[in-house]
């Protein structure tokens, strides 16, 4: 099992940055992929960005350019640096971890709230 413990989320004003981080623990290994989902309130849970465990990253469109998706792979955590935020990009954000190809985890939650 792998346990994963969001923080960084909060109430900003647009235009302003937040960074989230995820920290995994338990049996972590062969984490293949590690990655930010967002769900808006009666929306369906999308992908915000991903990161192999070689480093190549992925983005969703209305994300790019603001966003930014790290990993410590020593310390197990990816962070989200969130800049230039926008009321849009209010939501819940999951953290997610894919192991062996097979075994996908997913942390609370943490709540992003953007005013504007």
């Amino acid at each position: 099992q792998v346990h994963l413990v969001e923080s960084g989320g909060g109430l900003v004003q647009a235009g302003g940055s937040l960074r989230l981080s995820c920290a995994a623990s338990g049996s972590i290994f062969n984490i293949n992929a590690m990655g930010w989902y967002r769900q808006a309130p009666g929306k369906q849970r999308d992908m915000v960005a991903t990161i192999m465990s070689r480093g190549t990253t992925n983005y969703a469109d209305s994300v790019k350019g603001r966003f930014t998706i790290s990993r410590d792979n020593a310390k197990n955590t990816v962070y989200l640096q969130m800049n230039s935020l926008k009321p849009e990009d209010t939501a819940v954000y999951y953290c997610k971890v894919v192991q062996s190809w097979t075994n996908a985890y997913w942390g609370q939650g943490t709540q992003v709230t953007v005013s504007s």
